[in-house]
């Protein structure tokens, strides 16, 4: 095979296996079903990824690896915090909003083995990548600010606020009563909307 045959080969071996690992999860996946969604035979399948174990932990890390850059991007900057809410909420609710199978496949991966995360996060040497943002919290209470707010609460506020609506789609869309346009445009506004509200609660 040639280098450019077999990268395709790879691309739609994992797309397939994302689509799959997605709807059904590591332990409801079957490599026969992973081979058939991507055209090709069992044999060939085994040939790139040798167990479901690897194929799955190709997945799981091209989706870390794939966000994860993006938010230590933002943490790690020396924008004042209300910017890095602004940006973070921006782009992670863009990001999830145009790969909506991501945070629930990982939250229920990370409930199923909750060391993944950690591992991934001691092989690129990004350990602690909160407390850059914990320590900026702290000063701006100290400062005056901010409200006094527990550094931990507001990580959560942010992050629940933009991942829910998303692994909620199906329970929110039936109490709103919205079709998946109206929804997907109200997930769009969430965008900026997210940040003022988090902004707005704690700033003096």
């Amino acid at each position: 095979m040639t280098k450019v045959k077999e990268h395709n080969t790879e691309t739609v071996i994992l797309e397939a296996a994302k689509d799959v690992f997605q709807h059904k999860g590591m332990a409801g996946a079957r490599m026969q079903e992973i081979a058939d969604k991507a055209g090709i035979n069992k044999a060939m399948l085994h040939y790139y990824y040798r167990s479901k174990d690897k194929l799955f932990s190709a997945v799981f890390t091209s989706a870390i690896n794939f966000m994860l850059p993006k938010i230590i991007e933002i943490i790690n900057t020396d924008e004042h915090l209300f910017t890095k809410i602004e940006n973070f909420t921006h782009k992670y609710i863009n990001f999830i909003s145009k790969h909506s199978y991501m945070p629930l496949f990982i939250i229920n991966e990370l409930n199923r083995n909750p060391n993944l995360l950690k591992d991934i996060f001691k092989e690129r040497g990004e350990n602690n990548i909160e407390q850059k943002l914990i320590t900026q919290i702290n000063d701006l209470v100290a400062k005056g600010e901010i409200r006094p707010i527990n550094p931990e609460q507001l990580l959560l506020h942010i992050m629940s606020l933009s991942i829910f609506p998303t692994v909620g789609k199906s329970l929110l869309k039936n109490i709103l009563q919205k079709d998946d346009k109206t929804y997907q445009k109200l997930i769009k506004d969430r965008q900026t909307c997210v940040a003022e509200f988090v902004i707005n609660a704690i700033k003096l």
